[in-house]
């Protein structure tokens, strides 16, 4: 089983000298293994040059995970090679109460307006999936289930698992979120979890690997609670509670540069409990290496 990371920033794609290294493309990431039709998790601009990659290998399907709908995890959905061959058959899943909700939330962006592309006009063979979070489901081998979070306009946590050769593993993908508690309170204000955080920590507990929204520093957070975003401290306090393996820190801010994340990757280096990391667009990780 394979994670990539195909773009890693939140909010605005954000090229130059200045994120070469840790990659300015916006929120997609996949999960892939031998023989079996990859996971996506969104589609923000990352998602074009994964697209391409796709239509070069031999599968002709592929399941794309929407946490939610705003325009960093969307903008990439109409350059996304796939939905253009028909060849290809993409299932689109995303949080909804009918499959046509899910198709609605996208028409909105593909409408001519904010797209020349409509999206009745798109050639690929799309279908899609209403999902709840809480609620398992399948796709293809992946076993899979949903969490809310806790982000303006809602989003969804993925948690999919997979026998592999070396045995189960299995990923969690959690963007776009703010805390579940108050700042001084529950689990990063050194007390018990409160109600919500307990749930959130049974949904992550024992994955072998957490991508986790954490675009802001404490400081940033405390003047932006509303935003709905997180900050390393907090990801770290949850995923050791849940025994996580290991945590990437992700949804890098536009101003974070690829000296910051260095200096960011340094500092949580050394912590003992989950193995903290800094995602890189571009990188991969095996979980049965």
């Amino acid at each position: 089983m394979i994670l990539r990371f195909w773009g890693v920033r939140g909010s605005i794609a954000v090229p130059g000298l200045d994120t070469s290294r840790y990659g300015g493309n916006t929120s997609c990431v996949e999960l892939t293994a031998p023989g079996v039709a990859s996971l996506v998790f969104d589609c923000g601009t990352g998602a074009r040059a994964l697209g391409r990659a796709l239509l070069a290998r031999p599968e002709r399907e592929l399941h794309l995970l929407f946490s939610h709908f705003h325009m960093d995890h969307v903008f990439g959905f109409p350059f996304f090679a796939p939905i253009f061959a028909p060849s290809f058959e993409t299932t689109v899943s995303a949080p909804a109460f009918h499959p046509d909700g899910a198709k609605d939330r996208l028409a909105r962006y593909l409408n001519g307006v904010f797209h020349p592309l409509r999206l009745p006009e798109v050639p690929g063979h799309i279908n899609y999936d209403a999902i709840r979070p809480a609620r398992p489901f399948e796709r293809g081998p992946w076993e899979i289930v949903g969490f809310a979070l806790n982000h303006p306009g809602g989003a969804c946590a993925y948690r999919a698992t997979m026998d592999t050769p070396s045995g189960r593993r299995s990923v969690a993908y959690v963007t776009d979120t703010a805390p579940l508690s108050r700042p001084g309170e529950g689990i990063a204000g050194g007390g018990l979890p409160t109600g919500r955080e307990s749930q959130f920590i049974d949904f992550l507990r024992g994955a072998d690997v957490v991508v986790f929204d954490t675009m802001f520093t404490l400081p940033e957070y405390l003047e932006k609670m509303t935003w709905g975003h997180s900050y390393p401290e907090y990801a770290v306090a949850v995923c050791d509670a849940a025994d996580v393996k290991t945590l990437y820190l992700f949804h890098h801010a536009p101003d974070a540069t690829d000296a910051d994340l260095d200096m960011l990757g340094e500092y949580w280096a050394g912590h003992t409990r989950v193995r903290v990391r800094v995602a890189r667009e571009g990188q991969e990780v095996n979980l049965e290496g």
